[in-house]
């Protein structure tokens, strides 16, 4: 089995604004052609012992497995969260011409 070209990144965090941010940081470095944010979300996880549960906003990151690692790099970097939930899913199929639209919104811009 070959690895996936295209992924779905997802993420959450606790507010609408941090998780605008997010998102427009990443299609802004064209580390992802497009995210959604879903919201809110109740997040129920155990942390440091103990079950917890918070208000969340999702957002999903549509990028190319090219992208991935400075994606995800970019996030863990922007996140407040000490270990932010970050999961690539692989695409396995889709339209022709999304696909491409997403290939092409996140290549590496060629250096001058």
């Amino acid at each position: 089995m070959t690895d996936p070209a295209w992924l779905a990144v997802l993420t959450t965090t606790d507010s609408e604004q941090k998780a605008l941010a997010l998102a427009r940081s990443a299609v802004d470095a064209r580390l992802a052609a497009c995210a959604q944010i879903s919201a809110p979300v109740t997040s129920v996880y155990r942390w440091e012992g103990a079950v917890e549960s918070a208000e969340e906003w999702q957002v999903v990151f549509k990028t190319t497995a090219q992208r991935y690692d400075e994606l995800e790099a970019r996030l863990l970097t922007a996140h407040e969260y000490t270990t932010p939930e970050i999961i690539a899913v692989p695409v396995v199929r889709g339209s022709d011409r999304y696909l491409a639209w997403v290939s092409a919104e996140t290549a590496p811009v060629a250096s001058l």
